[in-house]
């Protein structure tokens, strides 16, 4: 028999297995298999189709599960409907009496679950048990909270309706947390798919769900493949979609609720950086490696898998992480001793095999430790790839397994560049023991959540979610919760179709009419802070209100645009000014506006035949709605999250970058100013296409901007065919958001074209607003006009 001290240097481990007998006693219970929660009872598949279910670690099958249909998800639709009239009219605090209780219920059972989710997913008990399942009775604790104090925290807005909902199957328990507690909060109804890889404990949240007595069809479960998602994607009745999963699929999802009218969140893949400085704690760092990359065998859509060393330190950080690699166990799940457990399915763990073989033939070095993997079961050793060239593939595609790629840099710039190239933009890790370093990286990496020396915190009170490729919307926090309300608009609009027809084609000037004496002047397009002429070298004819030709506008096209696009990217320093500065200029821009006040009521009523009140009104408002906006420049500001761990987690809201901006017809100064001035006061550029009908009040602008210290490319104005141009943006990789007002066929043509680099886009479906109203301002084009970056600083001992 081994003795203590010999173990002591040896650090072998024996077995130590986790007890799985409720486990498998309740899947016994379900050995016909498992149905769908629908209404408040489980419901058989209205196929009678079903698939099976299994354990990763043993390949052997757990449960047989519904296959839904699109009669099915139809069903749980209609239930959820149903039940959103009673429980959206539940106050916040009885809404938050059944949050705390679920909570509650999963604390009781939270080592059944964590067996039940080790088993069907292949992750380590050890961390089901210490973190997925203390996570998810987190969630609905802090939403609980949000609950009961929702009609304070957020006035003047309301739930969504109902939330199609599909989760991934890396944190199955915890992604089904993350999504249906803020839903219900806010007082939405659900219907969720867990992935099919691993549904069984979300069909065991069901049974909670009807332990508590929470009223039928507030939350529904429809289990199935791919055809279950697309059909609650597609289904007409569903209010907003949430979606986490892969990239291919969020840019598919896109592209099927376009011009729907739906809400949608999406948190797709990345390729993090970890970037360590020489003067890291290189055992810490190589301990957050561990945490970074080997954490759930890799499968994390934040996994740290690009590794950016600085080159002095690279060899020995390299040494150190291949003796540690050396120690970690990869073997049963169930063992309370193990470090990595198995992939998913055989399907994952193919790809992680093609991936690594592809990173070998590019050259890179590949280290595995020299450890026996278990004879049986979908396991893959943790791996370690050296000499990697920022363009290869394992440098850029999402391997999504145990698999790490290692880079080296010279200098901090050289760190931020190398992390920045990359189209996704989730997380990343900085290690240094400079915190003025680490924080001043953490604010140029192009990323949703960073962590200082730390890695893989997530808690409920902090919002989660990326830029860029990695999707948009947050899930946690107060921004989780923003993304499941919406303003509640006392007189809501029809939509106008009429605005449609005006863009079907514009009058293009030809010699004749350009010599027309009743035209006054050809407005020039804005590009760069220089007025310019169009690429095309036409114009159109711009007609008032009787329909006689006033002037003559440019008739922008794509090369337009992409100058424009350009000239925006070189003003990047408005994002970088202080946000007092940003403030100064367009109190600036009010005040110049007032100045010449008259003159753009004149050009409004010429254009829109409206009275000269009402000019004089649309004027008035433009004015109030720019000092408005310049004194929030400077507070619209993030917070400091309450999260569980010792952390100063700062919530910063910051500028995308480069804006495209399609202004309404209705309000043609008031229109543009109400859309132009929140973006740009939050440091953002804009490339604007104003009113195609009535352009005048804003190429009148340039001149207000050229006399109130507006950097050159801030804002840029291009007009033309609203659709035309929209188009253009949309699909342009170098535009980070999209604003569209127009119709309800232009707002599904800019939705289903950004899918390309899947930039959030804001479209009004066709329905005009009031403009001259409170649902022409406010703080909801503030949040639109920033993306949250949440940094967790750690502090204290």
């Amino acid at each position: 028999m081994a003795l203590v001290k010999d173990i002591l240097v040896s650090m072998d481990y024996g077995p130590a297995p986790e007890v799985n007998e409720p486990v498998v006693g309740w899947l016994d219970q379900h050995k016909d298999g498992f149905n769908h929660f629908i209404d408040g009872k489980f419901v058989a598949p209205s196929t009678g189709e079903r698939f099976p279910v299994f354990n990763p670690a043993y390949e052997t099958e757990l449960a047989q599960v519904a296959q839904g249909s699109a009669a099915d998800v139809d069903k749980a639709v209609k239930a959820a409907r149903k039940a959103f009239k009673s429980w959206s009219a539940l106050s916040g605090h009885e809404r938050a009496v059944y949050l705390y209780a679920i909570a509650r219920h999963i604390q009781k059972r939270e080592r059944f679950l964590s067996v039940l989710e080790t088993m069907d997913n292949g992750k380590p008990i050890r961390e089901t048990r210490d973190i997925d399942i203390p996570l998810v009775a987190r969630h609905f604790y802090h939403h609980a909270g949000w609950a009961e104090l929702i009609e304070s925290e957020f006035p003047g807005e309301g739930p969504v309706g109902v939330c199609g909902q599909i989760i991934p199957w890396n944190f199955p328990l915890l992604m089904l947390a993350w999504k249906i507690a803020p839903a219900l909060a806010a007082g939405n109804t659900v219907v969720l798919k867990p992935a099919e890889y691993t549904p069984l404990t979300a069909l065991a949240f069901a049974e909670i769900c009807r332990e508590v007595g929470l009223p039928a069809g507030v939350v529904n479960i429809v289990t199935g493949d791919g055809v279950t998602g697309n059909a609650i994607v597609e289904h007409p009745d569903v209010d907003k979609i949430a979606f986490t999963g892969s990239t291919e699929v969020g840019r598919i999802i896109r592209e099927k609720t376009a011009g729907s009218g739906k809400k949608l969140s999406l948190e797709l893949g990345g390729k993090s950086p970890f970037i360590v400085f020489d003067d890291a704690d290189l055992d810490g760092a190589v301990e957050g490696v561990v945490d970074a990359i080997w954490f759930n065998q890799g499968q994390v859509c934040c996994a740290g898998s690009r590794l950016l060393v600085q080159e002095g330190v690279a060899e020995a950080v390299y040494a150190k992480l291949r003796t540690r690699m050396a120690s970690l166990r990869v073997g049963d799940p169930l063992d309370k001793s193990i470090d990595m457990g198995a992939i998913v399915d055989p399907v994952q763990l193919k790809r992680i095999k093609e991936l690594v073989a592809k990173g070998e033939a590019e050259g890179a070095t590949l280290f595995q430790a020299n450890k026996g993997l278990p004879s049986k079961g979908c396991f893959f050793p943790p791996s370690l790839f050296t000499n990697v060239a920022p363009a290869s593939t394992i440098a850029e595609v999402e391997i999504f397994g145990p698999v790490l790629a290692a880079m080296t840099f010279r200098t901090p710039d050289e760190a931020v560049a190398i992390a920045n190239n990359s189209r996704f933009g989730l997380a990343a890790s900085v290690w240094s023991e400079n915190i003025n370093l680490t924080l001043d990286v953490a604010a140029k990496l192009k990323a949703g959540v960073i962590w200082i020396n730390s890695t893989n915190m997530f808690d409920a009170a902090a919002g989660f979610g990326g830029y860029r490729e990695s999707g948009y919307g947050r899930e946690g926090g107060r921004e989780g919760m923003a993304e499941y309300l919406k303003p509640v608009i006392d007189k809501p609009l029809k939509a106008d179709e009429k605005i449609a027809a005006k863009l079907s084609a514009l009058p293009v000037a030809d010699e004749e009419i350009s010599g027309l004496p009743s035209i006054d002047r050809t407005a020039k397009l804005y590009v760069g802070g220089k007025q310019a002429r169009p690429d095309s070298g036409y114009s159109y004819t711009v007609l008032g209100p009787k329909g006689q030709p006033i002037s003559q506008a440019g008739l922008g096209n794509r090369k337009d645009i992409r100058n424009a696009v350009e000239a925006a990217g070189k003003a990047g320093s408005w994002g970088g000014a202080t946000a007092h500065n940003r403030a100064q200029v367009l109190y600036y821009v009010a005040e110049n506006l007032s100045s010449r006040a008259k003159e753009f009521e004149e050009r409004i009523v010429a254009m829109t035949g409206v009275s000269a009140k009402a000019a004089a009104e649309e004027v008035a408002v433009s004015i109030r709605r720019t000092f408005w906006y310049a004194a929030q420049a400077d507070k619209f500001d993030g917070a400091v999250h309450a999260t569980k761990s010792r952390n100063v987690t700062l919530a910063m809201n910051e500028a995308f970058g480069n804006m495209g901006i399609l202004c309404p017809d209705e309000a043609p100064l008031l229109g543009f100013v109400s859309l132009v001035m929140p973006a740009i006061s939050m440091g953002n550029r804009v490339i604007v296409v104003p009113s195609s009908s009535h352009p005048l009040a804003a190429t009148d602008f340039y001149q207000i901007l050229d006399t109130s210290d507006v950097p050159a490319g801030v804002v840029n104005i291009v007009t033309g065919e609203r659709d035309v141009l929209a188009k253009t943006l949309a699909e342009h990789d170098d535009v980070a958001a999209l604003w569209y007002f127009g119709s309800k066929a232009g707002s599904a043509m800019v939705e289903k074209a950004s899918a390309g680099n899947l930039k959030p886009v804001w479209a009004n479906q066709g329905v005009p607003r009031r403009w001259n109203e409170a649902s022409g301002q406010g703080r909801e084009f503030l949040r639109r006009a920033t993306q949250v970056k949440n940094i967790w600083v750690p502090y204290g001992e």
